[in-house]
């Protein structure tokens, strides 16, 4: 990823999800870059990564607001891009969890295909975490427009824009991530800053009217929020976002480990063209009480066990594969 040479975080005030007057703030969003077209050209191929964690709770604002993938997806068919959905859900299916949480009319109405981020196809991506495959269908895309919810995580403390890119990593390897990096919040956050970088979303326009606090992912309480940002540099969303929320940056692995490793931008460099973010700031966001082992606490036979599994199973035959 070749990170920006400025960092722009465009913020904006909205509270409601009302289809027409969401079009109209996403557009205001945007205006800083010079609308969608800056970033999507007639032809492009682009993959929409909402947040689709679970289908068994709608209504708890755990997931991406379809209202706002609409929004998103007809302007970049308006920009002549062709837009489609794609993720990798803790549970069920891309297609199954869109359709629980009320996409169906956007999969109908705009005719965007749903892209299953758990086949064969993978590519490996980094040589800090060997092991580290992302779905190719995102890996090439043209354009990778990321579309974060906001919300407290009982693992990570938050989950924004870079953490929603993991679910460019398939279902059976994020499990396997859980428990060959989770032993180590400082590694596992890395992980996913590596992710970032290499998935380089070209936008990141995260969810905020309404978030989620509390004992998230999917565990806490909806929170309005009442606003919507966007940036083409990842890690300075999230830290323009966790500034919004209250919350000590060092508290969040993905934040920390990007500071740490030179991606971060300070305050001071990045520039707010719209809102600025003590204007919408709140005082009172709740995260977890307690951190969950991110791991989830696994014994170390089932830890070496899994790794016995992914090494036979999934390492040593892409290897082959590779090898062709």
């Amino acid at each position: 990823m070749t990170l920006p040479t400025t960092a722009t975080v465009s913020l904006l005030s909205a509270n409601s999800y009302a289809l027409e007057a969401l079009q109209a703030q996403v557009i205001r969003l945007l205006a800083p870059w010079g609308g969608i077209e800056s970033f999507v050209k007639p032809g492009h191929r682009v993959l929409l990564k909402p947040n689709l964690l679970t289908g068994a709770k709608p209504g708890r604002e755990c997931t991406t607001r379809p209202e706002l993938v609409y929004a998103v997806a007809k302007l970049v068919i308006a920009a002549g891009g062709s837009p489609f959905l794609g993720d990798s859900p803790a549970f069920g299916s891309a297609l199954g969890v869109a359709r629980a949480n009320g996409y169906q009319f956007l999969l109908e109405d705009l005719n965007i295909p749903v892209v299953e981020f758990q086949g064969q196809r993978y590519q490996s991506v980094s040589q800090s975490f060997d092991h580290l495959r992302l779905c190719k269908e995102a890996m090439e895309a043209d354009v990778v427009i990321n579309l974060p919810k906001i919300k407290s995580h009982v693992q990570l403390t938050l989950t924004l824009g870079v953490k929603n890119l993991f679910g460019c990593v398939p279902g059976k390897m994020k499990a396997w991530w859980h428990l060959e990096a989770g032993k180590n919040a400082d590694r596992f956050g890395e992980m996913l800053v590596e992710t970032a970088r290499a998935i380089a979303p070209d936008l990141t326009i995260a969810d905020g009217i309404i978030g989620h606090e509390g004992n998230g992912p999917s565990g806490g309480t909806p929170r309005p929020l009442g606003l919507l940002a966007a940036s083409d540099h990842v890690f300075a969303l999230d830290r323009g976002l966790v500034e919004i929320l209250g919350v000590d940056p060092w508290r969040v692995p993905t934040v920390r480990m990007a500071d740490r490793l030179g991606y971060c931008p300070t305050l001071a460099q990045i520039q707010f063209p719209l809102a600025q973010p003590e204007a919408l700031a709140i005082t009172d966001w709740q995260i977890p009480e307690k951190l969950t082992p991110i791991d989830f606490g696994a014994p170390r036979v089932l830890r070496s066990t899994f790794k016995h599994l992914y090494i036979r199973w999934i390492r040593e035959p892409l290897a082959a594969y590779a090898s062709r």
